[in-house]
Formats: structure tokens, C-alpha cells, sequence
């Protein structure tokens, strides 16, 4: 079974492409994990996505495309696979689209995961950290019993940059203009399933298992 998982920041489509993909038996491709990885290999294609990683510019749609080509050409997708983190543009989209043709693969399902912003921006602002131990907290799975306060040494919680609220709202205003197309396009496709995901994380594996047929 082949996969592509959307949603926006924060939706859980990450923690659910990791449990699928021990359940199923799925290889997880995190297009950043691939990405590190071939540039930690010094493979040429990994060498190409350094120079642009480096100096803080995207990664060229063909690179991306290529690396996974990569990967299907030497057989290690062959027992399925869950694309999370890519594709995130309708080009990405169409370019995956044609190489998978090319190698006569077929895409089975495009797995939407639906969150609303007010919850997205409470999951993603809620992420705090503590300074002394690094013990993380999180909403709503894991709160300090004390609100601002770490439970092992009372130190107070502190949040990652990239979790405040005003960074939180501008990833979502970036994944509405440049993924959410993507869901027309799997739509248009006839493979794209939507599932709801602001409930316990058990409840929306339990329907992801059911709509891909675990």
C-alpha cells in the first residue's frame, strides 16, 4: 500500500505515519529524514540538497522527486510506503505523480488529516520545554501539574520560537496557500480520505486503519 498523508502543522499526521507504518509494515519516508540522510551519505543527490539546505533555500521539487526515485529504483519501497512532509505543492504533486507513472507504481490513498486552526494553534503553542532537565510538555496529552512550571524541578516552562502563537498562525496561512491546493488535486484524482483528527490519538488510528483497509 502507498501513501501520501496531508494536513496541516500540528495535525498528527507524523505520530499516525509512524504507528501505520509499524503496523503495516510501511516504510515512513519523512522527506526531511530522507533528506538528512543523503546528505549525511554524501550521496550525490544529497550533496545537490546541501548546497540549497545550507544557505537556508528550499529544496528544488526535482531533488526531492529524485531522492524518492532513488529509493524505488533500489527496491526499498516495494512493500509500500507513507510519504509524509511531501508533497506540499501541487507542482510536488504532479512531479510525484509522473514518476510514480514512470515506474508504473500506483498511489492508493491521499490521507487528509482534518484539524481546525484554533486547535492547531493550541496543540502548536502548547509545546513548552523545560530549561533545567529539557522534559517536555505538550497540549492537551502531557500538561505540568502545575500550569508554567516543570514537575521535576519547578523551573519554569519556556516555548520554542517557532511554537508562539504569531509563528504558529503564519505556518498555517503558508500550508492554506501552498498545500491546501493539494487537496483538489487528490480529489480530482479519486484517492483523497479525510479523517477527523481532533480526537485521542487511538480514536484517529483506529479510523485511519479503517479507511486504508488495516
Amino acid at each position: 500500500m502507498n501513501l501520501v498523508f496531508l494536513g496541516p502543522p500540528g495535525s498528527g499526521k507524523g505520530t499516525q505515519a509512524v504507528r501505520l507504518a509499524e503496523k503495516l509494515s510501511l516504510v515512513h519516508l519523512s522527506t526531511g529524514d530522507v533528506l538528512r540522510d543523503a546528505v549525511k551519505r554524501g550521496t550525490e543527490l544529497g550533496k545537490k540538497a546541501e548546497g540549497f539546505m545550507s544557505r537556508g533555500e528550499l529544496v528544488p521539487d526535482a531533488v526531492l522527486i529524485d531522492l524518492i526515485e532513488n529509493l524505488l529504483t533500489t527496491g526499498k519501497l516495494n512493500g509500500g510506503f507513507i510519504l509524509d512532509g511531501f508533497p506540499r505543492t501541487v507542482p510536488q504533486a504532479t512531479g510525484l505523480k509522473q514518476m510514480l507513472d514512470n515506474n508504473a507504481i500506483r498511489l492508493d490513498k491521499a490521507v487528509l488529516f482534518d484539524v481546525g486552526d484554533q486547535e492547531i494553534i493550541k496543540r502548536l503553542s502548547g509545546r513548552w520545554f523545560c530549561p533545567k532537565c529539557n522534559a517536555g510538555y505538550n497540549y492537551p496529552a502531557k500538561l505540568p501539574r502545575v500550569e508554567g512550571r516543570c514537575d521535576n524541578d519547578d523551573a519554569e516552562l519556556q516555548r520554542r520560537p517557532d511554537d508562539e502563537e504569531a509563528v504558529v498562525k503564519n505556518r498555517l496561512e503558508v500550508y492554506r496557500k501552498q498545500t491546501r491546493p493539494i487537496e483538489e488535486f487528490y480529489r480530482g484524482e479519486s484517492i483523497l480520505t479525510s479523517i477527523e483528527g481532533q480526537r485521542s490519538p487511538d480514536e484517529v488510528f483506529q479510523s485511519l486503519l479503517d479507511e486504508v483497509g488495516g
